[in-house]
Formats: structure tokens, C-alpha cells, sequence
């Protein structure tokens, strides 16, 4: 690298945790790395964003952006003046800020930032987490420099000869959780010998796996079963309404999961979506899996996320149209075979990239150098 120091970075991308918290680890290995650095991110006012970047340490600026519904709506009215507007304020942005790159991770935020970076010259790299390209990706993978991704095939979204297969971002403290288990078990209060039982629905939770968990929680409890639950913001309130008569002895309910690290170390299964960013941490956390893929989701990538570990007999697959009939009792059966569980371990921790960080932030450093 031959600019000077301290360099500066903007990094745009947001909508939900899958774009948010590979887009915080790239910042704090730069960071790591370069420390007298700044980084600026961009992303939608009203998105999650604005409150998970702060909270990561960073300052963050929001455009008046949002994407296209499906059906005619007063946010499709105003996209085209959204569009202009947050295309200005990118503008203003990097002239103000003067980055010496510019990376983007996916959704609608990132679009206008990238653009206006792009058009100014600037060396611009996009990281993609899923198996299927998002919209935005692809529409600026022409005017990057490098395109970084986590699963193999992706030439027909992207110039082959820009692709980078890197593996997706996560978070460093969900590495070696099992040196954490004791503390991990200590922080929920939990019990040592007794099975746990981590739910993941996403950063905006997961309807069909909170019903189903409502359907079987007599059947957890019964089996003496202790249960982490992220819920999502959404249901947070009616899931705890509905579950305040049970054992909660055994029960943590949170609309967020602040201490991941935590939460993987104390599980010994887990039930989650299978979007791109929950398979990389799960194949570094080395958890036994149960996955229910989202119905509602471009080109089902979810269940094709999900289908790539099930084929390396990494995880198992529930889908979702039966998953509040029989999602416990498959939870309740793997918690108890201890043997399936350590094979399902075994071979989903095969399939981690825990230096996928490391080589984005080693391509960012080459687009600087250039």
C-alpha cells in the first residue's frame, strides 16, 4: 500500500443483518490493521443500521432511500425522487469525505454511495454473502474494481474475472466458542447438565419458526429442554405475552441477541433461517443445525443455502409449510442423539472460511496500493 495514512473508508450496505454485521467485521479488521484510519458507513434513515453502527463504534450518515414494492404504494411513488435525492447527498458525501475506497455490502443504501464513488474514481469493491446476486450488486458489479463472495458459481452474476471467494464476514467472537461454554451457561443462567436449545429467526425474526416453538413449548419443557430465543423485534412482545405462564426458569426471550458468542457456546443445537450470513456462522460455531429456509426470498436461495449443507450431511432441513407440525420434535430427537450431533458438528465445521475477513480487507488494501 503506498497511500498515505491515515486512510479513509466508506462502507455502505444495510436493510438486515446480512448486510449490516459483515460490513462492521470488515470495518473493525481494517481497523485492526490500520487503526489511526477512518471509516465512515452510509445506509437508509429508518433501517436497522442507524442503530447497530453506532452501537459498533462508527458513524454512520442515512439517505432517504428504500426499495421497490411489489405492488403500487406511496414508497414507489417517491423512489424516483428518493433516488435523486440520495444520489445528491452520495455525491456531497464523497466529495466531503475523499475515500480512498469505497465498499459496499449489499442492499438498497449502498446504491447511490457506490454509484457517486465509482463516477468520482474512486477504487470500489462489493462483498456478496448470498448464493443468488442481489439487485444492487449486480446492477454495479460493471463499475468495481472487485466482487467478493461466499459461494462458488457466482460468475453468472459477476465478471468472472473480478470475483474474489472469499467466504462471507462474521463476527470474531463466535470463533472457539467452546472454550466459552462454562461462562456462556453462567450468563443465561442455565444448568450444565441439562440440553440447550438456541432459536434463530434473523435480525427481523422468523414468524413460522416463532409459532412452531410456541406450538411445541410444553413439548421442550417437558423434556426438560433449556431454549435461547430470538424472536425478532416484530414478536417480541406477543411471543413473551404468550409464554409468561410457562417455565420460564428454562426460557430466555430477547428480541436481539447483543452477546452472540455467548448464545452459540451455551447451545448445543440451534433452529434457524439458513440466509447467507446465519450458514457462515453456524459453520464456524460448528452447531448442530436444524434450518427452515425462508419461502420469502428471491430464486429460494434460502433453501439452496440450506440444501448445500444438508447434501454434506451438515445440518438438517425442515421446510417451512410443516414446520409448526413437526420442527420440536426434530429438535427434541437431535438434542437427545448425541451421536447425530457430533457427525452434523464435525461436518459443518468442514464447510467455515474463518479467514474471510482477513481476504477482503487483504483486496481492500490492494485497491488502495492501485
Amino acid at each position: 500500500m503506498i497511500t498515505k495514512q491515515p486512510y479513509r473508508l466508506i462502507i455502505s450496505g444495510g436493510g438486515t443483518g446480512g448486510h449490516i454485521f459483515p460490513a462492521i467485521s470488515i470495518a473493525n479488521k481494517f481497523m485492526e490493521r490500520h487503526p489511526d484510519s477512518e471509516i465512515l458507513f452510509v445506509g437508509a434513515k429508518g433501517k436497522m443500521e442507524m442503530a447497530r453502527v453506532p452501537e459498533a463504534g462508527y458513524k454512520i450518515i442515512g439517505l432517504w432511500i428504500s426499495g421497490l414494492q411489489r405492488k403500487l404504494t406511496l414508497s414507489n411513488l417517491l423512489f424516483p425522487f428518493k433516488l435523486l435525492s440520495s444520489y445528491l447527498k452520495a455525491g456531497k458525501i464523497v466529495k466531503r469525505f475523499k475515500p480512498h475506497a469505497v465498499i459496499g455490502t449489499g442492499g438498497y443504501a449502498s446504491g447511490p454511495i457506490m454509484l457517486a464513488a465509482t463516477r468520482n474514481k474512486i477504487p470500489a469493491l462489493i462483498q456478496e454473502q448470498n448464493s443468488y446476486a442481489g439487485l444492487t450488486n449486480k446492477q454495479l458489479a460493471g463499475k468495481v474494481q472487485s466482487v467478493c463472495v461466499a459461494y462458488l458459481g457466482m460468475e453468472k452474476y459477476f465478471p468472472k474475472e473480478k470475483l474474489m471467494f472469499t467466504g462471507n464476514p462474521v463476527r470474531k467472537d463466535i470463533l472457539n466458542t467452546e472454550s466459552k461454554r462454562e461462562r456462556a451457561i453462567a450468563h443465561f443462567g442455565f444448568n450444565s447438565t441439562e440440553r440447550t436449545l438456541l432459536i434463530l429467526g434473523g435480525s427481523q425474526g422468523a414468524r413460522t419458526i416463532n409459532e412452531s416453538i410456541l406450538a411445541g413449548l410444553d413439548r421442550l419443557i417437558d423434556a426438560q429442554v433449556q431454549v435461547i430465543w430470538q424472536t425478532g423485534k416484530a414478536y417480541f412482545d406477543n411471543v413473551k405475552d404468550l409464554v409468561k405462564e410457562k417455565d420460564l426458569k428454562r426460557i430466555r426471550i430477547t428480541d436481539f441477541l447483543d452477546y452472540m458468542d455467548m448464545a452459540y457456546a451455551a447451545a448445543d443445537v440451534v433452529v434457524s433461517r439458513s440466509g447467507a450470513l446465519a450458514i457462515s456462522e453456524l459453520c464456524l460455531a460448528k452447531r448442530p443445525s436444524i434450518l427452515v429456509p425462508s419461502p420469502n426470498v428471491a430464486e429460494d436461495h434460502q433453501t439452496k443455502n440450506a440444501m448445500a449443507l444438508v447434501k454434506e450431511d451438515a445440518a438438517i432441513l425442515v421446510r417451512d409449510g410443516v414446520a409448526r407440525e413437526i420442527l420440536v420434535d426434530e429438535v427434541v430427537k437431535l438434542l437427545y442423539d448425541l451421536q447425530r450431533c457430533e457427525v452434523l458438528s464435525k461436518n459443518i465445521g468442514k464447510l467455515g472460511k474463518p479467514n474471510a475477513t482477513e481476504e477482503i480487507v487483504d483486496e481492500i488494501e490492494k485497491l488502495i496500493g492501485q
